[in-house]
């Protein structure tokens, strides 16, 4: 079905409940649909990721992966964002370096730090310190 969604609509509302139960074999897949080839498909990799691995089954190097998506599409940029604004909210020890060491391209590190700052999940303290880290 993925090769065929063609908007981010149809892309984010998809979150099959049997993924909860096969989390190895889904991490599998998430990393070849994280891929930019397919518009809509690295983006539902990305999602699945940030909706199913940033709680209990976390795990620093899972941040690799959304962090070496390079792609000049809209909808792919703003997933990255949103899963390590996600992630700077969930998981902010592991994350931050991605932040301070500029990992991410300009846009997209820019981009998570609005969405973060926007954050009810950040403190006052750590929209502070992002503040500081932005690229001008």
């Amino acid at each position: 079905f993925l090769p065929f969604v063609d908007n981010w609509a149809v892309c984010d509302i998809m979150s099959p409940k049997v993924f909860t139960k096969y989390k190895k074999e889904l991490l599998a897949k998430i990393k070849t649909w994280s891929k930019p080839s397919h518009v809509y498909t690295c983006r539902f990799g990305i999602e699945t990721l940030m909706s199913h691995y940033l709680d209990k089954d976390f795990k620093a190097e899972y941040l690799e992966i959304p962090a070496s998506v390079r792609s000049e599409e809209y909808y792919v940029k703003m997933m990255v964002a949103w899963f390590f604004a996600t992630a700077l909210a969930k998981q902010w020890d592991a994350t931050i370096p991605y932040i301070e060491q500029r990992c991410l391209a300009p846009w997209t590190h820019n981009k998570t730090i609005q969405k973060a700052i926007e954050s009810y999940r950040i403190t006052p303290e750590q929209k502070e310190y992002l503040r500081t880290l932005k690229i001008k």
